[in-house]
């Protein structure tokens, strides 16, 4: 279950999971080359703590030890973005991701936001699980972000009101 929030001081928490979920979530569909990009550019400790200060939240979820993290902001429009969602590749089928969304709707719940939203890489298969709890696909967006790499994504969306 979601344990406690995350602050600037223990950020590399999620920093040691991202590098541990990362190369099993996208072996299959991101080269090794963009999977060590990315993760050096979205979770160096100061991306994270300047997320942080810009109004990211950021969660653990624990089973005994750290399994997953969620990462979270609510929009001027109030609704809140998921920036990030990630489990542990051996503890997923399990219910924690379901878990995990669950608090993202109470808290977003808890805000007055009519819905949650995320990114998620149309390769991915978790587009499936975020169909299957409800999400609709909005559009595709192709993310430029830098030296030569881009993010195929879905833009995904559950209402909550």
């Amino acid at each position: 279950m979601i344990s406690r929030a995350i602050g600037p001081s223990e950020v590399t928490i999620i920093q040691d999971l991202a590098h541990r979920i990362w190369p099993d979530t996208f072996s299959e569909i991101l080269s090794k080359a963009q999977i060590e990009y990315m993760l050096n550019w979205m979770y160096s400790p100061e991306k994270l703590i300047s997320q942080m200060e810009e109004g990211h939240h950021f969660f653990l979820l624990t089973d005994e030890m750290p399994i997953g993290f969620v990462g979270v902001e609510q929009q001027e429009d109030h609704r809140v973005k998921i920036h990030k969602l990630y489990l542990l590749p051996c503890e997923q089928g399990k219910g924690f991701g379901k878990q995990m969304l669950d608090f993202v709707i109470d808290w977003a719940k808890e805000r007055g936001a009519p819905s949650v939203y995320l990114n998620v890489n149309r390769y991915n298969k978790a587009v499936e699980f975020y169909q299957h709890i409800g999400m609709n696909i909005l559009h595709s967006e192709d993310i430029d972000i830098g030296n030569g790499y881009l993010m195929e994504d879905y833009v995904m969306e559950l209402p909550i009101n």
